[in-house]
């Protein structure tokens, strides 16, 4: 349960992130670095390691573990996050059926990664990259993502790719929760599980 926890916290995450972008045109690096450095992890040994690490992953992942628990019933729930993530969980599951989109974007993936270790992933050529690739294969396959905010934040062109970015980051998340074994019955089988091992993940924070 442990490593799915950490999948569904990471896409939550990316989602918080993607909001605070579109309602205050900015939001905090070391969350969205980890990530966007987590679309690199190619061969990673456990998901730990793709987030960060095994004593990191609870500070990583601060942002989406919270929300997660605000989701299952511990604290305010944000209905904006919850309806995006039902749209991203329906995207990963076009996104499977072609695997084709798959290749390319492992493939495409693999070229940009070149430029993230010069640059870095927060670098604005690496973004715009990871959002254009978000638009040309991701896009097309199913409903889009509604993303709510300030139209003055929305209308700038970074970021706008930095939103993308981190909705191919939820994706991966996503696509990793699934090939954990999560599944939607998890929010009603499992959900008490799902809180105690995020706040297990938590509690060297608090």
């Amino acid at each position: 349960m442990i490593e799915r926890t950490i999948a569904l916290a990471a896409l939550v995450q990316s989602l918080k992130l993607v909001q605070q972008l579109a309602s205050l045109g900015q939001t905090e690096q070391h969350p969205e670095s980890v990530l966007l450095d987590s679309l690199f992890r190619f061969d990673a040994d456990d998901v730990e390691t793709i987030y960060g690490g095994t004593e990191t992953v609870g500070r990583s992942l601060d942002r989406g573990l919270r929300e997660l628990l605000a989701l299952l019933g511990h604290g305010p729930r944000d209905p904006a996050i919850a309806r995006m993530g039902q749209t991203l969980l329906g995207l990963e599951r076009a996104f499977v059926r072609h695997p084709e989109a798959g290749e390319r974007v492992q493939s495409q993936l693999r070229d940009i990664d070149r430029q993230r270790q010069h640059l870095g992933a927060m670098h604005p050529t690496v973004i715009n990259r990871l959002g254009d690739l978000y638009v040309d294969q991701v896009s097309p396959l199913a409903q889009r993502v509604l993303v709510q905010g300030n139209p003055v934040y929305l209308g700038q062109p970074q970021i706008i790719a930095e939103v993308r970015a981190l909705l191919l980051c939820g994706l991966r998340a996503a696509v990793l929760w699934r090939q954990l074994g999560g599944s939607r019955l998890d929010f009603l089988l499992r959900r008490g599980a799902m809180i105690e091992t995020a706040q297990g993940l938590l509690s060297p924070l608090d």
